[in-house]
């Protein structure tokens, strides 16, 4: 990664970062809410049985009424390794723990599920710009599991935080699709 542009990422993900916050828990809760609702309108989604997820962290985009409203599909979460990868296993609400990142993910003695399974990728992110360009942590976790994924990868999103550009590298992977509280769209 060059200087300038590792330099430009880290300090679009402070400006996102206080862009998230400022939204305030109300925004946010509504803003998920209606993420959702476009989420199981949309054809993708309910022609999918197993779907990757995340559990929010830090003001994300909260997909858990998902979860909760279609229990028959198969929801998969991600478990960070610290070879810079993730495995998958099965949602299950009581099996979580919580990552040193911060976020909530699955027990490492729950059932390994192969990413050739996932058919349905809901992708979470700082930011997101309109070519499907994603604002991450910096761990390039999606990144690696993106370049292999076939399926339709759906950008999980704030407007507050869909730009026209964001800085990216050759090894950032696009999504295929982006959906913020004002819309879905194709990338």
């Amino acid at each position: 990664m060059t200087k300038a542009v590792f330099e430009a990422k880290r300090l679009w993900r402070i400006r996102c970062r206080r862009i998230r916050n400022e939204l305030g828990d109300v925004d946010r809760l509504q803003a998920s809410l209606a993420i959702c609702k476009l989420i199981e309108n949309w054809q993708e989604f309910t022609g999918a049985t197993t779907i990757l997820t995340y559990m929010p962290m830090q003001g994300e985009v909260d997909l858990r009424p998902l979860l909760e409203r279609y229990p028959a599909k198969v929801w998969v979460l991600p478990r960070i390794l610290p070879q810079g990868r993730m495995d998958f296993h099965p949602y299950n609400p009581d099996r979580l723990e919580q990552h040193p990142y911060g976020m909530l993910e699955p027990a490492p003695d729950l059932p390994l599920i192969s990413a050739g399974e996932i058919r349905l990728a809901l992708v979470p992110g700082l930011a997101y710009d309109r070519q499907g360009r994603r604002l991450g942590y910096g761990g390039g976790f999606f990144d690696r599991f993106l370049a292999d994924f076939k399926g339709p990868s759906l950008g999980i999103v704030y407007q507050a935080l869909l730009f026209d550009h964001l800085p990216s590298q050759e090894h950032d992977q696009p999504v295929k699709y982006i959906v913020s509280e004002e819309g879905l769209f194709s990338c």
